[in-house]
């Protein structure tokens, strides 16, 4: 009866929301013109997308960093991104952080590292996005309006920042967001484990290969990169990847290659 109540109550306040802070429809065709892999889907997930990015802008809270002011055109472009792996699986999987702080390009973040030896190395690493566990998510506003040109490459700012808000839903980076059966992890593990080193030995031979590089970083960079060019190259990382593909898509519960422009 409690739960009934609150599903009662939790759906007439997401109307208020959907009434309230509807996106203009000049300002949604806009952000679909920008960025045409958000398209490659049917009627009731275009119409699902905008509700989920409705959702999202209500709850989450953006934040201009160096001088940077956070308008409605860079929010929509953020937050119809963001839902995307999100589409089937629920924006409450983003109930964990509220802040998202954008700039207006990259920035330089001081990192420091002990080795072995116990030596601390500080060293500047050049970043388009960060996503921190229990918030915020940063981003670069030039990556995330230039995504649609990106996007043959496989890149994705947005979604690669998102994967890892969803890889670190169980406390840990390590490629796998959290699978509800025993089974299910262990046939995940086996299937991006052994991508994970086929690509990692190709990156180290200095072969071109279609994921960008970078995912070699980790495991749980590699996730991030594999699920950014799931959905914004979703036929050359099917034909590539294909078991990979076939992982993401089961988890994500959508199949982006079978709507994308060839």
């Amino acid at each position: 009866m409690l739960g009934r109540w609150w599903r009662q109550l939790r759906q007439a306040r997401e109307q208020r929301v959907l009434q309230r802070r509807a996106i203009p429809e000049p300002l949604w065709q806009l952000t679909l013109a920008r960025f045409p892999f958000l398209n490659w889907r049917d009627e009731a997930d275009m119409l699902e997308l905008r509700r989920l990015s409705t959702l999202f802008l209500d709850r989450k809270e953006f934040q201009g960093a160096g001088g940077f002011e956070v308008s409605d055109e860079a929010a929509v472009a953020v937050a119809a991104q963001a839902c995307l792996p999100v589409l089937k699986l629920g924006i409450e999987l983003y109930d964990g952080f509220v802040g998202i702080v954008m700039h207006a390009d990259e920035v330089l973040a001081r990192r420091e590292v002990v080795d072995e030896d116990g030596v601390v190395h500080q060293y500047e690493e050049r970043l388009a996005g960060e996503a921190m566990d229990g918030g915020p998510v940063m981003l670069s506003w030039r990556d995330v309006c230039e995504a649609g040109d990106s996007a043959g490459l496989g890149y994705n700012v947005v979604v690669h920042e998102f994967a890892h808000v969803l890889d670190l839903l169980d406390g840990e980076a390590d490629g796998m967001p959290p699978l509800p059966t025993q089974a299910q992890r262990e046939a995940w593990a086996g299937t991006i484990d052994a991508a994970y080193e086929r690509f990692c030995e190709e990156v180290d031979a200095g072969l071109d290969t279609f994921l960008d590089p970078y995912g070699a970083e980790g495991i749980d960079e590699f996730f991030a990169v594999a699920s950014e060019s799931f959905f914004v190259s979703p036929r050359g990382f099917a034909r590539e990847h294909p078991e990979l593909y076939r992982l993401l898509a089961g988890y994500f519960r959508q199949d982006p290659a079978a709507f994308a422009d060839a």
